[in-house]
């Protein structure tokens, strides 16, 4: 066991106005198993950088251990996949690295092909093996899971549960329940890190948040009230003193002192009443700054004229000629919710892409609704550029409602006037959804809408959904967003006969 200790971290990016972390400490145990949180931009992967000292920061950050982070850049990627482990791995033995391929359930043969030839996952696979082989090392593990399917992901779950000494940032809620022991989340104001995995720690969230809300409207009502009872007190004392100076009755010095007294002893109440609204105040000050606004997204689904809007019946993409996955007999009516699942690379966004309209390869049948209004959101952000007032006009939406949804879903007023080219994945993949959301359409379809988006606005986009109930069709390997949002499921199997 060995300590990580962060003392007074204070980071910000050269021109940035404000600091990204301010006077941070903890520590980190290397045992710990952490999965990391927080909304999109709240310094996630800075941190992890900071960590590698890849920038220059205030404050001290102690280790007596190296840091090795994923994805590992991999210079020449025609090289042989056991090429690339002997590069990361100078001394390590084939079996070492057959044996910890075995446990993420791959094929050794896999070694000898060349890395760029290996799917998405065998990648990953790949590199987590070789970096876990490293000795007395300490991995910081940054958004393995996006485009994984959803049986990698689990072989991927199952590895890391017997794995322990990383840091993994992660916005499936999923994986972080499985993989995870204790979570550091960035928050609005600090760093907090709690035992658990993510489940707990949102209940725990929900309590404090929940906590902090009574608390400040009681406090909000004390102060009221303790601000009218101090004003009241303050002018009665002035009444009063004021009194003594007007007093005709004979005795008259001590009618006066009795009267002064009074006026004195009403004063210092009043004095009393104005520490603890102080005190209230300095009290309700503390509250409420970790509490993300969770304000509702919007949109407007128009309704079509036919009740049924797809229909397929024995249908089949095929590459090269060949069927990809067994045929499929279905139909998608107004309303419905559909989660399009099946392993990387059997067809899911062919699939989608035919409903779009593209010209693929099939054999059955497929039919489309006429004249529907299709909002679409791609797997990739790659031609993303200009800023977000030149998208907004490109994509024919209205500036101020696209630009009111980025605000909701956490996207800083600071980056509008940005390329968006600059911004980070998960900024850009919400440039792409608020465009959807803020186009009236008979059909959407999303083709994995949330890889690097962050929890809160995952939670955000299920709500707005379950709300304003539009017809959608998915591509999606969040398993906790397909059992909350899917109201049917088209499974792609592979077609193996035709191998």
């Amino acid at each position: 066991m060995a300590i990580i200790q962060i003392e007074n971290l204070t980071f910000s990016y050269q021109g940035a106005l404000n600091n990204i972390f301010e006077q941070v400490s903890f520590h980190l145990d290397t045992n710990w198993k952490l999965g990391l949180i927080g909304r999109n931009g709240k310094g996630k992967t800075t941190f992890l950088k900071l960590l590698l000292g890849k920038y220059e920061y205030q404050g001290t950050i102690s280790k007596n251990m190296e840091f090795d982070y994923f994805p590992f850049e991999v210079k020449d990627k025609e090289k042989m996949a056991i090429e690339i482990v002997n590069e990361i791995v100078p001394n390590v033995e084939d079996w070492e690295i057959i044996k910890e391929l075995s446990l993420l359930q791959v094929e050794p043969e896999i070694l000898y092909r060349d890395f760029n030839l290996l799917s998405g996952g065998e990648q990953v696979k790949v590199l987590l093996v070789s970096l876990f082989l490293k000795d007395n090392h300490f991995l910081l593990i940054d958004e393995p899971t996006n485009h994984l399917d959803s049986e990698t992901r689990n072989h991927l779950i199952q590895y890391l549960k017997k794995k322990k000494g990383f840091i993994v940032v992660s916005h499936d809620r999923n994986f972080l329940d499985e993989v995870v022991d204790h979570i550091i989340s960035i928050n609005n104001s600090n760093i907090q890190i709690q035992k658990g995995n993510f489940s707990s720690w949102q209940e725990n969230k929900k309590a404090q948040d929940n906590f902090e809300l009574t608390q400040n409207e009681i406090l909000k009502k004390d102060i009221h009230r303790l601000e009218i009872a101090s004003k009241n007190t303050a002018n009665w004392s002035d009444k009063i003193e004021k009194s003594k100076y007007n007093t005709t009755n004979s005795g008259s010095s001590i009618d006066r002192g009795y009267v002064g007294h009074q006026s004195a002893k009403m004063m210092k109440k009043s004095k009393v009443m104005e520490k603890r609204i102080e005190k209230s105040i300095a009290q309700k000050s503390t509250l409420l700054k970790n509490i993300d606004r969770n304000d509702a997204l919007k949109m407007v689904p128009i309704e079509p004229k036919q009740k049924v809007l797809i229909l397929a019946k024995d249908f089949q993409i095929k590459y090269y000629h060949q069927p990809i996955f067994k045929p499929l007999s279905f139909e998608i009516k107004n309303g419905d919710r559909v989660a399009v699942t099946g392993k990387n690379g059997i067809g899911k966004s062919s699939l989608l892409k035919e409903i779009l309209g593209n010209s693929i390869e099939y054999q059955g049948t497929f039919s489309l609704a006429n004249d529907l209004k299709i909002s679409y959101v791609s797997q990739s952000t790659e031609d993303l550029k200009g800023n977000l007032r030149e998208f907004a006009n490109q994509n024919k939406v209205d500036e101020s409602i696209f630009k009111a949804m980025l605000t909701k879903m956490g996207v800083p007023n600071l980056e509008f006037d940005k390329d968006i080219r600059q911004m980070s994945e998960g900024q850009k993949k919400k440039v792409l959804l608020a465009k959807s959301i803020s186009e009236s359409a008979n059909l959407y379809i999303w083709d994995e809408p949330l890889n690097y988006i962050d929890i809160l606005t995952r939670v955000q986009i299920e709500e707005m959904i379950l709300k304003n109930k539009p017809t959608l069709i998915f591509v999606e390997h969040d398993e906790t967003f397909i059992k909350n949002i899917a109201t049917k499921i088209i499974a792609l199997q592979e077609n193996k006969s035709c191998q």
